[in-house]
């Protein structure tokens, strides 16, 4: 059994129970731990399952990972991505930058940057670009969502509304195969909405373990962003949908 025959029956198993044991897997499988977690963190990698100290469990449509975790999985991409977008935001740009780990990363990739005006809903976005003193951060008025540090709810989305700016740099959860843009906090959903209508460009910025990845939200569709960067390349169907409206594509593979 090649390791893609016995991945599709870890994922039968997983889907099944809703948790396994690395040990299970060792002991269906006849192969060694170090292959079974090669193959967990693989299926992990591509979005196919959570994966935890001594096993995995089904990826939730219906709660996302904790923050810790999101911070530290694909560090290396989220790295290279965040690079690529700070070269497309010029000195002096007025830009949003919503909630999630992708968009941290991208404020600290923008810290040589001068002049720039920020709009964001994200409180730790809002103390990485503090640090630099040509900026103007503005912080939108909300609730705080204590899990990661952003800001939801009405008064968020008609803060938002409020502005009108060059650039609006999002990252998402999951990206459907008919190319929704899906979340899990309907909060958080409407405040990306108001970003994207009040941006004159929207970068979404995804890395690939979001392809294919359910959440139980839809925030957009993929064909309302002007730019997409993300470190592999897209799925077939995605870029089926991307081409025809001259959506702009950057693969930074170099991770």
């Amino acid at each position: 059994m090649n390791s893609q025959q016995r991945q599709s029956k870890i994922l039968a198993m997983i889907n099944d129970s809703g948790f396994v044991s690395i040990d299970e897997l060792v002991e269906r499988f006849k192969v060694t731990p170090q292959t079974i977690r090669r193959d967990l963190n693989c299926m992990a990698d591509e979005g196919k399952i959570r994966r935890h100290h001594g096993g995995a469990q089904r990826e939730s449509s219906t709660e996302n990972e904790d923050y810790q975790s999101r911070k530290i999985n694909h560090l290396a991409a989220k790295k290279s991505m965040a690079e690529q977008v700070a070269k497309m935001v010029p000195d002096g740009a007025s830009i949003f930058i919503n909630i999630g780990t992708t968009t941290e990363m991208v404020a600290r990739a923008l810290l040589n940057h001068q002049g720039l005006r920020v709009v964001t809903n994200n409180i730790h976005v809002a103390s990485i670009l503090s640090a630099n003193e040509g900026f103007q951060v503005i912080i939108a008025a909300g609730e705080v969502r204590h899990s990661d540090g952003g800001v939801v709810g009405e008064a968020t989305c008609d803060f938002i509304s409020q502005f009108n700016m060059d650039i609006g740099i999002i990252g998402i959860s999951g990206i459907g195969g008919d190319g929704s843009l899906l979340d899990f906090d309907f909060r958080e959903v409407k405040v990306a909405q108001a970003i994207i209508a009040n941006s004159s460009k929207v970068i979404l910025c995804a890395d690939h373990s979001k392809f294919g990845r359910s959440a139980m939200v839809k925030q957009a569709s993929i064909t309302q962003i002007n730019t997409l960067v993300t470190d592999k390349a897209v799925p077939a169907a995605i870029d089926e949908l991307l081409q025809p409206l001259g959506i702009e594509v950057f693969v930074c593979d170099k991770v």
